[in-house]
Parts: structure tokens; C-alpha cells; sequence
């Protein structure tokens, strides 16, 4: 066996805090000042993405940054410049890899952007399915061209599915990085949320995905029929959505909710 071409990083250091908070998990990127992240904070991430997959009590995803500057800046350029060409290829495909695991889960995911979501840092937020920025907080953009390389985690495919081709490619080979509320004019940013209490209102927002306000299993799967469906042939998305739908008939939620509508009632939902 070769010789690893794995920088020296402190493994046991947190890089991800985790916790269930009624419901929501909330997946905090931590390294500051920047929250930037390299190979053992994607692991990291990869857990926790995987914890809150498997825990049923979890009816929500959000990912949000620790401290109130960044929510992240992307990935550690001071490690990018020390590691090979093979570590770098690796370490992007385990980005990839794992980004796609949070787009595959059927958990509504939301991404807190509590300040600049710069880089790879809206690679990351691209991969939620939806964006609540805190107000005047930063900037947002891809300037990858401006260290004379593209937008590598996933940019170059997401934001043009998002934006459509013609106005993404513009935002990534200017570079330009912008504020909240004009990327809110775009559709890349869904809510711009008050400064004071940032979190609070996130998870304020994101409750009312999770029972007994709504079916949160019919909001997962809404949001898996779409993430997959997009991609495939309108014949083989219908095909998707009528398998998910057969899994939502099958609940307990789906009874709940066509009872409560005969009987003229609000619906108490259990995430079942």
C-alpha cells in the first residue's frame, strides 16, 4: 500500500454540530471564522446527514454555519494547495457524493444562510431544497473563475438547473458575488429572514413542516419525486410519483388527512 496523500487534520475536532431540536435537525457547519470545509468536515457532514436520514423523529434538515459571518466560504483553500491532484480529485467525489445523499433523503432541507455563502459554500446550500437567507447578513455567488478554476462541488450542474443555463453561466464566469435580496430576485434565495433571532425564525419556518401541522412524510416525498424526477423522462417521473404516492396512501398521516377532510376537521398529523 502506497503512501497516504491525506493532509494531517485533527479528527476528533468537531467540524459538524449536530442535535434534534423538536423535530428538526440542525446540522451546523463549524470551523470558524470561515466554516470552510475540507475532507474530514465532509465526513463529518456525511454523518450527520446519514443520522438524521435514520432517525425517525427527525422531520426536517436544517444546515446552517456557526458564528454570524459566514454560513461558509467553501471549500479550505490552504488545504487545496498543500494536497496532490489525486487527493483533490477524491476529495471532490466524496463532496459530490455526499451532497447527493442530502438530495436523496426525503427530509425536507433547509438551508439557514446566516451570512456569506460564497463558493462552495452555495455548492452546499444548492444541494437543500430550499434557500431562507438572513437579512443584510453577506454575500452569495460562485467567483471560482477568479482563482482560474469552475465551481467543482456541484455548481456548475445545480445552479443551472435552478437558474437555467444562459443567467448561471453569467453569474459563474463574471464571478460576481451578490447580495441576499437579489439573489431572492432570481429564485436563489426562497425567503429573506429578519437579522435578530436569524435561527429562531428558521426554526420557526421549518416547523411547520413537521407534525402535527403538516404530513411530513408527504412533504419528504413531494420533495424526492421532484429532486429525482427532474431528471428522468416525464413517463419515468410519472412513474416515480405514483410510487411515492402509493407509500403515502399507506400511512397513517394519509388517513388522518382524508378523514379530517370528510369530517370537516383540521388534521393532526404524527409523521406516520
Amino acid at each position: 500500500m502506497g503512501p497516504s496523500t491525506q493532509p494531517a487534520e485533527t479528527a476528533t475536532r468537531p467540524l459538524i454540530n449536530y442535535r434534534n431540536d423538536a423535530g428538526v435537525a440542525v446540522i451546523e457547519l463549524n470551523d470558524p471564522p470561515a466554516n470552510t470545509y475540507s475532507y474530514e468536515m465532509n465526513r463529518q457532514l456525511d454523518e450527520a446527514i446519514l443520522a438524521a436520514r435514520m432517525d425517525n423523529d427527525v422531520h426536517v434538515i436544517v444546515l446552517t454555519g456557526a458564528g454570524e459571518k459566514f454560513f461558509c466560504a467553501g471549500a479550505n483553500i490552504q488545504m487545496l494547495a498543500k494536497v496532490d491532484p489525486t487527493y483533490k480529485y477524491y476529495f471532490c467525489l466524496h463532496a459530490n457524493e455526499t451532497l447527493l445523499r442530502l438530495e436523496n433523503t426525503p427530509k425536507l432541507v433547509i438551508a439557514a444562510l446566516n451570512g456569506h455563502c460564497v463558493g462552495g459554500g452555495l455548492e452546499v446550500a444548492l444541494a437543500a431544497d430550499l434557500r431562507l437567507a438572513r437579512q443584510d447578513a453577506g454575500k452569495i455567488g460562485l467567483p471560482e473563475v477568479t482563482l482560474g478554476v469552475l465551481p467543482g462541488t456541484g455548481g456548475t450542474q445545480r445552479l443551472s438547473r435552478v437558474l437555467g443555463k444562459s443567467k448561471a453561466i453569467e453569474l459563474m464566469v463574471t464571478g460576481r458575488t451578490f447580495s441576499f435580496e437579489e439573489a431572492k430576485q432570481y429564485g436563489l434565495v426562497n425567503e429573506i429572514l429578519e437579522r435578530e433571532n436569524f435561527l429562531q425564525h428558521v426554526m420557526e419556518y421549518a416547523r411547520q413542516f413537521c407534525p402535527p401541522n403538516k404530513a411530513s412524510k408527504a412533504v419528504g416525498r413531494i420533495k424526492r419525486s421532484v429532486q429525482t424526477g427532474w431528471e428522468v423522462s416525464l413517463e419515468a417521473g410519472l412513474a416515480l410519483e405514483r410510487e411515492n404516492q402509493q407509500l403515502l396512501f399507506e400511512s397513517e398521516d394519509a388517513k388522518e388527512g382524508l378523514a379530517a377532510y370528510v369530517e370537516k376537521r383540521p388534521a393532526k398529523f404524527k409523521g406516520k
